[in-house]
């Protein structure tokens, strides 16, 4: 490769770059959702309620949300590499001091910092893959990228369930921060400095300028919609799944509970299997079919058999991940300006989906597991019917102004 190429498969560099992005993205993923199944144990053992207890979730992505908004525009004028890498270390630390302390409100508060630390690499990587990746190989390293986040968030959640109903969820932490430190090591061996990056120098207020463009702009809006919509439906579903499952009805245990998450394995495969369809019937016909599909999941939750409950979290993630991945291609698609923006106001939408998923304790407390799958089953449904319903408005609105002239 000439040093002035950007790498390509056939270069080591790429290779090098695309398991780097990879393990980090897994660590990440793992970080995020490593609470997931330990909601019910700590419900216990703080003595606190189901609402507090999510906030180790919630907390975390509004930290994460706020890191993304920040290390994005930082990253575009210090460089791309330093941001992945602290970011790693910055999420393995808290790991480490949270099982040490004794106050539920400082779990939660480390939990915050955790995820604006660990939103480095997010923000950066994906421009990092852009600037040094040649673009026919860019989408490889992509897919490889994605598809660790549902890996890595199936991991997380696995393991620490695990060595929760084994151990202790204590012992699942510091596991994971070995984990992490072990890959901010890897990371710093594999991960090649940046050739190809240039600091941006438009002003921050040019930046705000360039999302507030977007917001202005009906479809683009209910684009960013749907993506609050999809994790809302996906993040409230599995958030109290471990308290559905251990009540009376199916009394399982926090073991049996943990293996459920298996199911994310569907999703590792549905970013890929989704470019291939969209590419054969068309984006916008495969993301509804991704709706449905995870409408359909979302049914089957409602069932007294568990093994008809796994079935339909197979098919929730499937057509999670099948929605989600095409949703987001569809941003830069769509946007015919400050395309970075989008995919940027995009990323802030899906994570606010998440805050919000976890944060329906109150819907819990009031209708208990019907609330959660009810909303969780109707509301993509009726946001599709609203995202068509604008989509033709717009549509209209563009062949009229055509015709005029």
């Amino acid at each position: 490769m000439k040093k002035d190429n950007k790498y390509g498969v056939k270069d080591a560099f790429f290779w090098r770059i695309s398991f780097a992005l990879a393990l980090g993205s897994f660590f990440i993923f793992a970080s995020l959702y490593a609470v997931q199944p330990l909601s019910s144990v700590f419900v216990q053992e703080f003595q606190i309620s189901v609402s507090q207890s999510t906030l180790t979730i919630s907390m975390n992505i509004v930290g994460l949300i706020i890191g993304l908004i920040i290390f994005g525009f930082i990253s575009d004028r210090i460089g791309r590499t330093v941001f992945i890498k602290l970011s790693l270390i910055g999420a393995a630390i808290p790991f480490l001091l949270i099982p040490m302390v004794d106050y539920f409100i400082l779990i939660i508060t480390l939990r915050f910092v955790q995820g604006f630390l660990l939103a480095g690499l997010p923000a950066a990587a994906l421009a990092y893959i852009s600037e040094e990746i040649d673009r026919r190989s860019a989408s490889i390293a992509t897919a490889l990228y994605i598809s660790s986040n549902a890996l890595g968030g199936m991991v997380g959640r696995v393991l620490t369930g695990s060595l929760a109903a084994e151990f202790s969820w204590e012992i699942g932490f510091y596991v994971l921060a070995a984990l992490g430190i072990f890959i901010f090591i890897l990371m710093t061996l594999l991960l090649p400095k940046s050739k190809f990056f240039h600091p941006s120098k438009v002003s921050i207020g040019k930046d705000l300028q360039g999302m507030l463009y977007h917001l202005k702009d009906p479809s683009m809006i209910v684009v960013f919609g749907l993506g609050v919509v999809l994790q809302y439906a996906f993040t409230s579903i599995w958030t109290f799944l471990p308290f559905h499952l251990e009540s009376d009805t199916f009394s399982m245990s926090l073991q049996g509970i943990s293996n459920t998450f298996y199911a994310y394995g569907l999703g590792i495969i549905g970013a890929p299997m989704a470019g291939w369809l969209a590419s054969r019937l068309g984006l916008p016909n495969v993301q509804i079919g991704g709706i449905v599909v995870l409408c359909l999941g979302t049914a089957l939750t409602l069932s007294t058999s568990v093994p008809v409950i796994v079935i339909g979290l197979c098919i929730i993630c499937l057509g999670f991940f099948t929605t989600h991945s095409l949703t987001a291609a569809s941003v830069t698609e769509r946007a015919t300006h400050h395309k970075g923006s989008a995919s940027s106001l995009y990323l802030v939408s899906y994570y606010i989906g998440v805050t919000l998923g976890s944060s329906a304790g109150p819907l819990w407390n009031m209708f208990g597991w019907n609330g959660i799958f009810t909303v969780a089953l109707m509301l993509p449904l009726i946001y599709i019917l609203l995202k068509r319903y604008v989509q033709f408005r717009v549509d209209k609105k563009r062949e009229n102004k055509e015709t005029a002239i």
